[in-house]
This record gives C-alpha cells, structure tokens and sequence, in this order.
C-alpha cells in the first residue's frame, strides 16, 4: 500500500542526518543526533528508528540533558518522536526527566503528481509569486510568526534565519506568498528541497484569518509541489496541525503518522529532572 510504502521512505529518507542540514553542530549521542541551534538557543533531538528500553533509555535521556545543560548557547531541548517509532515507554519517560509535551502534529505525505492534479488554482483578485527580495521574505516570515503566535522577538530571529539561510543556500529552498488586492501578503509558505532524497518538504504554511475559506492555502500547496517537480523531486512531505489536515487531504496528501514534540527547559529554576 502506498502509505507503508511512504512511511518506509519517510524513515530512510527524511530522519537523522536531512533534519540536521542547518544545524552549526551536530552531536551524535548514543543512537540520537543532537544539534546545537545558538541563534534559537536550542538543542533539536531528533533519530532514525531504534529500538532500545528501559534504563537504556533513561541513560540515554540523561546523557542529553547533561550534554544541554553544558553548553552555555542553550537554554532548551526540542525532542521530537514519531508515533510509530517502537520506544513506546519514551515519552513517559521523557516526562518523568521533566520534558514538557508539546503538541502533537501529523505527518502527511503523497505523490507530486497527485497534489498538481488537486490544485484548484489562484482565487479570483490574489496574486501569487516567489519571495526573492529580502523584504518578500520578512513579509512572508511575518505573516507565518503572526498566524503562529510567536513574540516580535521572535518573529525577528526567525526572519533573520531565512534570510542567512537565502545567502548561503539559496537553491535549498523556495518561500512562496499570495497577495491581496493592496497588494498585503495574505498566505505564505516554503518548501525545502532535500538533497539525496525524493522528498520536498512543505514548512510554513500560514493564512491570515481575514483571507481563509478562499483557496489560498491550497493554492500555495499547489505551487509549491510545481515547485518540487521542477526539482525533481517525487513526493511532498509535510507537518500539520489538526486546522490544516483536512485542507492537505484534499490537496492530495494521506496521512502516514505524527510527530510529537516535547521540551525541556535548562533553566534549574523551572526544569524538574528526575
């Protein structure tokens, strides 16, 4: 069936080293990458499929924290776990070291080809074109940090991020947005296209709640997979929130498992490791 067969993918293709491509540092611990984010002040846990349990896993957690709590560039963990993955007792036992759960996203994935053919193109009085100017790209950064809730702070560094990453890697990506009438960016979204693999990967994605219920999301969708298949590139991958699955079903893609995070705070004054 296609979805064992994109999950089989999905771990060979997408897990470990591809998620730590912008990552400065890269420590492996054990069976998990550790990469070091200064600018986010973080530590992003993330792993091919392993199996392994009880005290092996709480050395392993144990291990990580200490190596976060030694590098003065990080005040937190992201650590992120698949469904799937066969360390059930994990995320418990993250919790008992003091990991906080974040939520949970689920993992869509599907054919380019499928999401082309359910594209229903751009609504009548938007336009859509790719950020190539410095200022496109904060616009469309913006859009996504305001949807999402982050600080101004926040929002700031995320966009200072895009726009180191278009100077050094510039084909490693594409940010895509739709304006209004006015010519106000009203949906972005990026895709990533990851070297070695047959996957882009669709990050980002955000419309404003004065512009949603007109296609626009699906339009990005559909732009952005055009965008993959110019690249080569066979299957869309992407992350999503329970608000934006039944729109990326409809787009062509299925599910294949979720995602969930959990963080841990190196502050001793607010961590509570067992």
């Amino acid at each position: 069936m296609l979805r064992e067969r994109l999950i089989a993918m999905y771990d060979a293709q997408l897990r470990g080293d591809p998620e730590m491509y912008d990552a400065p540092t890269v420590t492996t611990i054990g069976p998990v990458l550790v990469g070091t984010f200064p600018v986010r002040r973080r530590c992003f846990v993330t792993y091919p499929p392993f199996a392994m349990a009880g005290s092996e896993v709480d050395d392993l957690i144990e291990e990580v924290i200490a190596h976060a709590v030694a590098d003065r560039c990080v005040d937190h963990i992201k650590w992120k776990l698949r469904e799937h993955d066969p360390v059930p007792e994990l995320l418990q036992l993250l919790r008992e070291h003091g990991f906080i759960v974040d939520e949970t996203e689920t993992v869509l994935a599907g054919r380019v080809e499928d999401v082309i053919e359910c594209d229903p193109g751009v609504p009548d009085g938007y336009t859509t074109e790719r950020a190539v100017t410095e200022l496109a790209l904060r616009q469309a950064e913006r859009l996504a940090g305001q949807v999402f809730g982050d600080s101004p702070q926040r929002i700031r560094e995320q966009e200072d991020e895009l726009i180191e990453r278009c100077r050094d890697a510039p084909e490693s990506f594409e940010m895509w947005l739709a304006r209004d009438a006015e010519g106000s960016v009203a949906c972005s979204g990026r895709v990533d296209f990851v070297d070695g693999t047959d996957f882009a990967g669709l990050w980002g994605g955000a419309c404003d709640r004065a512009h949603r219920g007109r296609g626009l999301y699906r339009a990005l969708v559909g732009q952005r997979a055009r965008s993959a298949q110019a690249r080569g590139k066979r299957y869309i991958q992407v992350d999503c929130s329970e608000d934006s699955r039944p729109i990326l079903e409809r787009a062509g893609l299925i599910p294949i498992t979720s995602v969930t995070a959990a963080i841990w705070n190196c502050d001793p004054k607010t961590s509570h490791v067992g």
